[in-house]
């Protein structure tokens, strides 16, 4: 594995990822605003990119090599989503940005880490929902689907996905010791609900 194509390719990811985000503080509506996230998922799905969500789903399908990539991916992202969230920072729509940035951030802070790590397992069975939905529906309408409802739901629904969060708190300018570790926590969520259906499924699959 290269890593160094695999850590741009993560960057990308990031930024794609924080595109979604930007025009999700963009809007008012949730439901709507959930939808159009759905711009960066599509992006990382069709241009092949490296998300730290998707791509931890596959750890038990894939070699050493894949699993040590894990953490460049996971680190490429975090480059990315401050690169957007640096971008965003440089224009006039910044301040209305960044405040609705902060109180996701302070819900997070406030939040306990048993409930941020469960929010994050419940978020990643979404993502792998929507992610294998569109490896293997084989029709274009069902593919975009699965994205579409992976992303809304995971959203609505209130749970945490670590490189949205990362994007929230470059944008809310919230980092501290804290914000970290309560990433890493719900890092953590994030793996363990991406290899929880993914496990099962192959155990549903060898008994039969």
């Amino acid at each position: 594995m290269n890593y160094f194509k695999t850590f741009i390719g993560a960057v990308l990811a990031g930024v794609a990822i924080g595109l979604g985000g930007l025009v999700f503080l963009s809007v008012d509506n949730k439901v709507i605003g959930s939808l159009l996230f759905t711009i960066g998922l599509f992006t990382v799905c069709t241009m092949g990119l490296n998300l730290f969500t998707g791509k931890v789903c596959y750890t038990f399908q894939n070699d050493t090599a894949y699993r040590i990539g894990l953490p460049v991916i996971w680190l490429g992202n975090l480059v990315g989503t401050g690169l957007t969230a640096g971008c965003a920072w440089m224009t006039r729509v910044a301040p209305a940005v960044s405040e609705k940035a902060m109180g996701l951030c302070q819900t997070k802070l406030g939040d306990s880490f048993a409930s941020l790590f469960f929010l994050g397992i419940l978020c990643n069975i979404f993502i792998y929902i929507g992610v294998e939905g569109y490896k293997n529906i084989p029709h274009e309408f069902g593919k975009y689907l699965a994205l579409i409802f992976g992303v809304m739901v995971f959203i609505l629904c209130g749970t945490e996905h670590c490189v949205a969060d990362m994007f929230y708190f470059w944008m809310a300018g919230a980092w501290s010791g804290q914000a970290v570790m309560r990433l890493l926590v719900i890092t953590l969520g994030n793996a363990a609900g991406g290899v929880f259906f993914p496990l099962l499924r192959d155990l549903q699959n060898k008994k039969e």
